[in-house]
């Protein structure tokens, strides 16, 4: 790795040598090396399973509607469109990608705009939505083509999601650029809302299937079982050297131009408003709420991770008219993302500042409340979006799906609530969220909680799923109880572990030190 008083062009063999080393550097700094290799291996047995499995089941026993000539041609082109779709506005909606480093430690090791871009495709498949998508892929594909040819329809797969995550961060570090510029924030604005509007528009109009057909990705799904798949497997080796390449130019013309949004809050001057009107919460508890609020809005990571998570679930259920069925599962994602924010470690909010928290003539129990509902009130509103748009897509669902996917919603709230704030007080971490690619945690610790979270909401709202084709109106209900009361147990625990002296200046001092 260069030192900070080299100054030579930074060349890809140099990248690719400091990003070696900056992986290495992280790996050695996960906490239990044995777990993640455990995880690891899982995952792997996993996304194999995913992409063998299906192909020797029909689509009767699926439970899927159609044949696979529907499949190949309605849902596989839209899949792969989804997949880069996502995967834009994920990249979009971190400034680029993830950083190799936090800010302030980077600042000794320059690491170059190349080096930047490679980790941010490195760590792009570190996510829980690119996981979930790529699973989805992989196992469509098989389902269509099944045992025959099956090798070389996966190998097209996951060539095309590795080009599909270097388009996107194309696209990403070009809008992280234009963002940089005079007046470059309003024009995304515009833009994305323009394009958001266009959607919509469409899909009224009925005119989303025929875009999708006229894609390249319609392209993309009839070769896969094909004999000419070589062909098209090289085609996309080519264009995946030339996306890698191209996404350096505009990594390096973003990173070289300051972050006017993160110097605008930094810089910004916030005049003193009236206290809020603290009818049902007391006016301490009124006031922490608002500063934490005035934390998670004022972060520019946050907000942008809060709109993405938000809309694009929804932008998918609107596209495709995903059934009720699989609109019940997406609260609990969308709150396991919302979590995934920032919720995992809530305490890194206050950075520095947490020592000065801890100074105010607070109650402690006051303080652990604030926290917990402005976190309940990010998961409530981003896993809300998907439900309403599925209902503006699908119609009012029936009284028994009602009153499922509403036991559902409360409980994975509840749920995720409670295991983000027990991990924060028992795992903090000394993060800096200023930067909107930073996470609260570090990365392979980010992967294992992503992968809990998916695993727990998931398998929840397939029970509730389950209890929507029961004509039992208590079923729901009746299900919900004992995992809320649960989930109340153990955010009771992690309540009165943050009342606990030792245990509160742990966490002041290990996040202060971020």
């Amino acid at each position: 790795m260069r030192s900070s008083t080299e100054t030579r062009t930074e060349t890809w063999q140099g990248a690719a040598a400091d990003l070696r080393h900056l992986l290495r550097f992280r790996s050695h700094g996960v906490r239990r090396p044995r777990v993640a290799a455990v995880a690891v291996t899982v995952l792997v047995a996993v996304t194999i399973l995913m992409a063998v499995a299906p192909a020797w089941l029909t689509i009767e026993e699926t439970g899927m509607s159609g044949d696979r000539a529907r499949l190949l041609d309605d849902v596989l082109p839209a899949a792969f469109a989804g997949f880069l779709l996502l995967g834009i506005g994920a990249s979009m909606g971190g400034g680029g990608g993830r950083e190799l480093l936090p800010r302030e430690q980077a600042v000794i090791h320059p690491i170059g705009p190349v080096t930047e871009h490679l980790g941010a495709l490195v760590l792009a498949p570190l996510n829980l939505a690119w996981l979930l998508q790529a699973w989805t892929l992989f196992a469509f594909s098989a389902l269509v083509v099944g045992p025959h040819g099956l090798v070389g329809a996966q190998v097209v797969v996951l060539l095309w999601l590795f080009v599909a995550t270097a388009l996107a961060q194309v696209v990403g570090w070009s809008v992280e650029g234009i963002r940089r510029t005079h007046h470059g924030v309003v024009i995304v604005r515009c833009a994305t809302g323009a394009i958001g509007l266009a959607l919509l528009v469409g899909q009224v109009a009925g005119q989303l299937d025929d875009l999708t057909h006229a894609l390249p990705t319609a392209a993309l799904a009839d070769s896969l079982g094909e004999p000419q798949w070589p062909l098209v497997a090289a085609l996309l080796v080519g264009l995946l050297v030339l996306a890698v390449a191209l996404g350096a130019v505009p990594a390096r013309w973003a990173l070289r131009l300051p972050p006017r949004e993160e110097l605008r809050v930094e810089s910004g001057v916030h005049e003193a408003r009236p206290s809020p009107v603290a009818r049902l919460l007391g006016e301490d508890l009124a006031l922490l709420r608002r500063l934490d609020r005035g934390s998670v809005w004022r972060s520019v990571g946050m907000r942008r991770g809060l709109i993405v998570l938000g809309l694009g679930p929804a932008l998918v259920a609107l596209g495709t008219g995903l059934p009720w069925d699989t609109v019940l599962i997406l609260p609990g994602l969308g709150a396991s993302g919302a979590a995934l924010l920032f919720g995992i470690n809530a305490w890194c909010l206050d950075g520095r500042g947490m020592l000065w928290r801890e100074s105010l003539p607070v109650a402690a129990t006051r303080t652990f409340d604030a926290r917990a509902l402005v976190v309940a009130e990010c998961l409530i509103v981003v896993s809300a979006v998907p439900v309403v748009v599925g209902s503006i897509r699908n119609g009012l669902p029936t009284q028994q799906v009602a009153i499922s996917l509403t036991a559902c919603w409360l409980v994975v709230v509840v749920q995720v609530l409670a295991i983000a704030m027990s991990w924060s007080v028992r795992r903090p971490y000394a993060v800096d969220l200023r930067s909107p690619r930073a996470t609260p945690a570090p990365h392979a610790a980010m992967f294992g909680y992503a992968l809990k979270l998916s695993l727990v909401t998931t398998l929840t709202g397939m029970l509730f799923v389950g209890s929507s084709g029961v004509d039992v109106w208590w079923l729901p209900l009746a299900m919900a109880a004992p995992f809320l009361v649960w989930s109340s147990v153990r955010l009771f625990r992690a309540r009165r572990r943050w009342l606990s002296a030792p245990a509160r200046a742990e966490i002041a001092l290990t996040v202060a030190a971020g």
